[in-house]
């Protein structure tokens, strides 16, 4: 006597705006008829915060982890109690995305210590000699495109790499001469589009052994008992390899991953903010690396 659950969104992408309808099917099959005390469906959104073991200690992280915040919170009977017959059986259903109360919705993002995560939950409820049955479904919510973003956001950042411009550079004096030119397109990224620019050797005394690209998330999680922020690497791609030739513009071309970046965002309780960093790596292993902040939008 067992029953499988299913839950299907009519929106195949499972991408989602606020203030639409999250509308699908909960499909149930069993082999034979199966007593319940109630059939269930919950619609949840929630931030959840982690503190960093690295600034609390392991301990305190533990114990200090946040409280979730909750942005949507409700619960649906499908069914009372009775039987499931045996077979297929398809039930439709259609929730609204709103916020709880006066709360704002967040993008959907995976990140270390900030998570917000959105699911559709369906139970269904047994004697207490049976098992409960439960199945979620996680779908992606979206901002809206903001068309409001100003002309001068967008411009062109240039940019030059050399030793005297090197911060926090140990043993100064035994660095090679070099000379890295280069651009971003703009500081002001759209997530739907890639970022791009370019960067160009224009001169360097030692082998470079590779060029790189790293996207990096930082975030931050506030609480009475103080706060911790951490930056962790969410991708790295190579854009150069081996001893590029000196003069010639290699393309800066960096999409950004769907779940893992969000609007960059900032909160009472909690920030992500995203840095990127270009990375050159000389064939000793010397890295040289020149940072910077970018913000994320859809528009």
């Amino acid at each position: 006597m067992s029953i499988n659950v299913d839950i299907r969104l009519k929106r195949a992408s499972k991408i989602y705006h606020e203030g639409e309808i999250v509308a699908g099917l909960i499909i149930l099959q069993t082999n034979s008829d199966i007593k319940h005390d109630g059939i269930f469906l919950t619609m949840e959104g929630s931030v959840n915060l982690q503190l960093s073991s690295k600034n609390v200690g392991i301990f305190e992280a533990f114990y200090n982890s946040v409280k979730p915040i909750q942005l949507v919170q409700y619960t649906l009977d499908v069914a009372p109690l009775g039987k499931i017959p045996s077979g297929r059986i398809e039930i439709p259903f259609e929730l609204p995305l709103k916020p709880r109360g006066s709360k704002s919705l967040y993008q959907t993002y995976h990140g270390v210590f900030v998570n917000v995560q959105y699911l559709i939950r369906c139970d269904i409820k047994r004697s207490f000699l049976a098992k409960d049955v439960s199945k979620s479904l996680e779908f992606i919510v979206e901002d809206k495109p903001n068309p409001k973003v100003e002309k001068e956001q967008n411009k062109i950042v240039l940019f030059k790499i050399m030793p005297e411009s090197l911060q926090n550079a140990r043993d100064r004096a035994n660095l090679p001469s070099f000379l890295i030119s280069g651009r971003l397109d703009s500081l002001y990224c759209n997530l739907s589009e890639p970022l791009t620019g370019e960067v160009i050797i224009e001169k360097c005394e030692a082998t470079i052994k590779s060029i790189e690209l790293q996207l990096v998330r930082v975030e931050t999680c506030g609480c009475a008992e103080g706060y911790s922020r951490d930056a962790t690497e969410i991708q790295n791609i190579q854009i150069g390899e081996g001893n590029v030739c000196t003069g010639i513009g290699i393309p800066i071309y960096m999409i950004f991953p769907r779940l893992f970046t969000c609007p960059t965002l900032s909160t009472s309780n909690f920030k992500v903010e995203f840095e990127v960093n270009l990375i050159i790596v000389f064939a000793d292993d010397y890295l040289v690396t020149e940072n910077f902040p970018i913000v994320l939008n859809r528009h």
